[in-house]
């Protein structure tokens, strides 16, 4: 069996938990070196020895992505140890809860400064690199949020709608240089982040219904999108939005409920 990600380098930011880290389990599965980007060490080398002692490679650096020198940094610094990056994953993400009317300038320039800011560094950044080595393969994360809005979360749901056109403007901009970008949109998914949401039985419930699928999604589930969209198998898929939320997006009913 050919391994999808055999000698594929990969950086995926967020990589200490939840999407990050079941992403970079299933690409090392597949063959890739995958390098993890986070603020905290303990978690990202949690993931590492994981993957490592099931046979995988992997690597870790801590770099907070809303801070561009650490950032960016971290990613040539991966590029320059393992000769090239053939793909980048920028999933790190953050958000504050708050009414419109209620909320700060700083809140609100909170949502963007590792979504939007994070994103646009991370791309840049692995475009540089991959222009050079005559292409590669960016992933970026989204969200549901950014597709209809969500009350009570306005400042997250306006930074993920930025990712999803920016998506867009790179793989029109990188599609010559042979660099794919494409976007995964995201339900809602049982992750660290999304913890106090389904914290109970009643709020999962809830939840749940709302999802044409009765259920809430797992990061292994994301992960697999974001590696099909990696690999080779989507060489022809660009600039593509591709929704992994149970169909709680096709469901008019349940968005408008």
């Amino acid at each position: 069996m050919t391994l999808r990600m055999q000698n594929k380098i990969v950086f995926i930011t967020g990589g200490g938990s939840g999407i990050g880290a079941a992403t970079a389990e299933r690409m090392a599965e597949e063959g890739a070196t995958v390098v993890i980007c986070g603020r905290r060490e303990e978690p990202l080398q949690g993931v590492v020895e994981k993957i490592n002692a099931a046979g995988g490679k992997a690597a870790y650096r801590v770099a907070d992505v809303s801070n561009e020198q650490q950032f960016v940094s971290a990613i040539e610094s991966t590029a320059a140890e393992y000769g090239r990056l053939d793909v980048m994953v920028n999933n790190a993400m953050a958000f504050t809860w708050g009414t419109v009317d209620a909320m700060t300038t700083e809140d609100w320039h909170a949502n963007f400064a590792t979504t939007v800011d994070g994103t646009f560094w991370g791309t840049r950044t692995a475009m540089q690199i991959m222009k050079k080595q005559g292409g590669g393969s960016i992933v970026n994360l989204a969200s549901i949020c950014g597709v209809f809005g969500t009350a009570w979360m306005s400042g997250y749901s306006a930074a993920k709608a930025a990712v999803i056109n920016f998506s867009r403007a790179v793989a029109s901009e990188g599609a010559p240089l042979n660099i794919r970008c494409n976007v995964v949109v995201p339900g809602v998914v049982a992750t660290p982040a999304t913890a106090g949401m389904l914290g109970d039985d009643k709020a999962r419930t809830n939840t749940e219904k709302l999802i044409p699928m009765k259920r809430v999604g797992e990061s292994v589930e994301l992960a697999n999108a974001i590696l099909f969209l990696a690999s080779d198998e989507a060489s022809y898929i660009t600039g593509a939005s591709l929704a992994v939320d149970g169909g709680r997006g096709s469901d008019l009913y349940t968005v408008m409920e």
